[in-house]
């Protein structure tokens, strides 16, 4: 981001066509290419430089570096080992997607232990020269006695030695294969292949141990839960019949395979309740057949009782006959009489044997409810009974799960006890070696080629590094693109520094590079305002000697040879120039206007030569400052107008000054010099802030003193500034 965008204020208002103003060499903000081409090409001898020493670092350290030879040996490692009996291992089954197994695998190869396998197994541990070939420790455990290591410090060289292999080993697993290359390095090529061939047999060894480990550990264990396991399933067997017998519980065994046991009262009450439902069918019966009995004759027992209907068939008979005597005799006829009495005999017979039909009816009712009532007893006593046996099952139960629990557990583990007595012997690996190392015919580092490149990256990096800091350090301006991205102004156009001369003679040269510089600037100038160059315009910069004078100079000079009526100010009357180019002394001048003197002709001198009017600082008043305070600045100015068409104020510096805040405030506005490869852009931030502040209308930069060989773009300006020149001469000549 531009600072000076954050700090402008909000009064300020870029000139009109600023933007259209800028040359053609600041059109656009570079590239971030173009930025690192600008920046590599500045500071292209620092990065040859640091690439160049890299490269003689690298070839000297390459020729001093001790020779390396790297054996490989390639093991095949498995997922599963090849089952060879038919059974699921104890531990937990690995899916194929899951690379935990073999990054444990390829941490184990690393293993500090398998390390010092390894160094006691090749004598490692109190050889000499092996410590000295990479450089032992310095301990006490490594001191000599009779030309030997002392025994006391073997757990240290031990752990000494596992380390030195771990440092010069690197296991490399192939891609998207099963196959994994264990690598040493060291100085003796013969060493390197013993030692990656002793890595690859003693991890195989390792693995097979620590599986027969595994079994052993695992059978011990499991022969303990076993013993464990039966002394709980005989107790909870014991507590299981304890308790049955004590409540009582009786149990039938399920009537299908599979079918629970069910205890001996369901049966009982089932028959019970079969008998009871029978029983009150016969007494809803009964009672309903002594019910109708409750009238003389009604029942049905009655009407087809065969006693009953003979007597009664010998009653209708007798009725008949002695209806016939009515006929003929009075009732008191004897034989009438004797008819009747037999009647009322039958009608006798006739009721007690009704009566006797239905107290048998009432008798077997009677029965029957006392069966009913004497079932319902007891399906209610075993009711309560089976309820009571519920209870009671329920701890049954607890004790029952309980045995069963006990029962699959111990047989699940007598048949993994088995299994893994089966696994035991059997002795299988999922490791097996593919290649044993040979010995290295040739090391495998140092590799020059390698050495140089990367010594020639290292050199480019560091280069680069270096080339970047100094940019960031460097706060100076070496290209015109720099003005508007670090400044955020238009730039009005680069000048050359001048190599031959004064800047005066250069500008009487309508052939010099100049010249040419500040036509293009003021061409830029004509672009700032809706009516060209400004009429009135102070040109000032950071500090002095940065070209200002010469700038006020040179668009003046320009603007004459335009046929314009020009006066040129000497605005800096702390430091004033603009007398010594007219030859004149600065008696008078500026200061004597602000002073209150108004004959203005006799303030101004004429500097025929470059066909422009020029007014001195005057003589040099105590405070300048206090001068430019008041409104005779702007009245000078005013009255200017009348007779010139443009007024140049060649302005003092803004750091540490108020003048040319003062007098840029006075002006249409401010022309800034800066002067390439010198000034610091955070000085120029500051002066800008200040002016801004001021509310000053800046119309522009102007680059000066620039020397297009330093600069990125320098053949398109020593190309601009130079073309036809020569071509021109030659002409003339």
């Amino acid at each position: 981001m531009n600072i000076l965008s954050e700090l402008r204020s909000p009064e300020y208002v870029p000139p009109r066509g600023s933007l259209r103003a800028t040359t053609q060499e600041d059109g656009d903000t570079s590239s971030v290419l173009q930025d690192y081409l600008r920046i590599a090409s500045r500071w292209r001898w620092v990065i040859i430089g640091a690439t160049a020493t890299c490269l003689l670092l690298g070839i000297v350290a390459t020729l001093l570096m001790t020779p390396l030879y790297t054996a490989k040996s390639t093991i095949e490692i498995s997922r599963e080992a090849d089952q060879v009996v038919n059974f699921q291992g104890a531990e937990r089954e690995v899916s194929a997607a899951d690379q935990e197994f073999y990054q444990t695998q390829y941490g184990l190869l690393r293993s500090r232990t398998l390390a010092e396998r390894v160094a006691n197994e090749l004598n490692l541990v109190d050889d000499q020269q092996f410590f000295e070939m990479f450089g032992g420790p310095d301990t006490p455990a490594f001191e000599l006695t009779n030309g030997r290591y002392a025994a006391s410090g073997r757990p240290m060289r031990e752990r000494a030695a596992g380390q030195i292999l771990l440092d010069n080993l690197s296991v490399d697993p192939a891609r998207l294969s099963r196959l994994v290359e264990i690598n040493f390095t060291s100085p003796d090529a013969d060493f390197s292949m013993r030692v990656a061939n002793a890595w690859a047999k003693n991890f195989i060894q390792t693995n097979l141990e620590r599986k027969v480990q595994s079994t052993s550990y695992g059978r011990e264990q499991l022969q303990q839960q076993l013993a464990e396991y039966k002394d709980r399933l005989d107790e909870s067997q014991r507590q299981l019949v304890g308790y049955a017998s004590a409540q009582e519980i009786i149990n039938l065994p399920g009537q299908t395979e599979g079918s629970p046991d069910r205890p001996i009262v369901v049966d009982t009450l089932a028959a019970l309740n079969q008998a009871l439902t029978s029983a009150t069918a016969d007494r809803i019966a009964a009672e309903a057949t002594f019910r109708e009995a409750g009238g003389e004759g009604a029942t049905g027992q009655a009407l087809t009782n065969m006693a009953i209907n003979n007597l009664r068939s010998q009653r209708a008979e007798l009725a008949a006959q002695y209806s016939q005597m009515m006929v003929r005799f009075e009732p008191g006829y004897p034989a009438a009489a004797a008819i009747q009495s037999q009647i009322e005999e039958i009608d006798r017979a006739i009721d007690r044997e009704e009566a006797r039909v239905a107290g048998a009816l009432e008798a077997e009712y009677r029965q029957a409810l006392q069966r009913e009532q004497n079932l319902e007893a007891r399906v209610n006593e075993l009711k309560q009974e089976y309820l009571g046996l519920r209870r009671r099952a329920i701890q049954y139960n607890i004790y029952q799960q309980e045995v069963d629990t006990n029962q699959a557990l111990y047989d699940g583990l007598l048949q993994r006890f088995k299994e893994i007595g089966v696994a035991g012997g059997v002795g299988v690996n999922n490791v097996a070696i593919v290649d044993l190392a040979d010995t290295p015919q040739a090391p495998s580092s140092p590799n020059l080629l390698i050495n140089l490149a990367v010594s020639i990256l290292g050199g480019l990096i560091l280069g680069a590094a270096m080339a970047f800091a100094l940019e960031q350090l460097d706060e100076g301006f070496t290209d015109p693109t720099e003005v508007k991205r670090k400044l955020g102004l238009p730039l009005l156009g680069s000048v050359p520094k001048a190599q031959e001369g004064t800047p005066k003679e250069a500008l009487l040269d309508p052939k010099s590079e100049l010249v040419d510089g500040y036509l293009s600037v003021y061409t830029s100038l004509g672009f700032t305002t809706e009516h060209g160059v400004p009429r009135s315009f102070a040109v000032t910069s950071t500090r002095p000697a940065e070209g200002k004078s010469t700038t006020a100079l040179a668009l003046a000079t320009t603007l004459a040879r335009a046929r314009r009526k020009v006066i040129l100010i000497d605005g800096d009357m702390r430091s004033p120039s603009v007398h010594q180019l007219g030859g004149v002394d600065h008696d008078r001048g500026l200061s004597n206007f602000l002073t209150g003197e108004n004959d203005i002709d006799s303030l101004i001198f004429h500097m025929d030569d470059l066909g422009l009017t020029a007014m001195s600082a005057g003589p040099i008043p105590p405070n300048a400052a206090e001068l430019l305070t008041g409104n005779r600045l702007s009245t000078l100015i005013e009255r200017l107008h009348e007779t010139y068409d443009h007024v140049v104020i060649d302005s003092p510096p803004v750091m540490g000054l108020a003048d040319a805040l003062l007098i840029a405030s006075r002006v249409d506005g401010a022309i800034y010099a800066v002067e390439a490869h010198g000034t610091r852009s955070t000085h120029v931030k500051t002066a800008l802030n200040r002016l801004l502040g001021a509310n000053v209308r800046l119309l522009g930069c102007v680059l000066t003193k620039f020397e297009a060989r330093k600069s990125f773009y320098g053949y398109g300006y020593e190309y601009g500034y130079g073309y036809g020149r020569e071509d021109r001469e030659g002409e003339l000549a």
